[in-house]
């Protein structure tokens, strides 16, 4: 499992031009998927993030976490994360878990982040547009 995340002040996902899904202060985080995944991977992926302390105290370190902050998340599906960029131009998606095995899996992750902040979602398998305001910038790979 990989996830892409990054500090935002609000984001809000569209499908159709219809808000579908969005977040305030707190993460967006992107995920992808293989096959090998487990829930006790995507249990401690979850964890992770919400306890990782990328958000400033008052003296401006990186001390507090999403749950510190009293943050939102914005959970998106991403097989994108698991492109092979190394042969050719045109990036190659096999590692990446097919849908069958992979909307179970969000849904699973989705549910995790759930249980420790609000969360809004993307729509899995649609085409996306977001609109982000980042803040930061602070973007971290995480990935077991």
């Amino acid at each position: 499992m990989k996830c892409v995340v990054q500090r935002i002040k609000s984001g809000k996902v569209f499908v159709d031009n219809k808000v579908v899904g969005e977040s305030k202060k707190g993460l967006l985080i992107l995920c992808g998927f293989i096959e090998e995944d487990t829930q006790k991977t995507m249990d401690w992926v979850a964890n992770r993030i919400v306890k990782m302390r990328i958000f400033p105290d008052d003296n401006g370190k990186l001390n507090l976490s999403l749950l510190d902050i009293g943050g939102e998340a914005l959970v998106v599906s991403n097989f994108t994360l698991y492109a092979d960029c190394a042969h050719g131009y045109r990036p190659n998606f096999a590692k990446a878990a097919n849908r069958e095995i992979s909307e179970p899996m969000y849904d699973y992750f989705v549910s995790k982040i759930k249980e420790s902040v609000k969360v809004g979602t993307g729509k899995f398998g649609e085409h996306m547009e977001m609109e982000l305001f980042s803040d930061g910038p602070i973007t971290v790979v995480v990935e077991k």
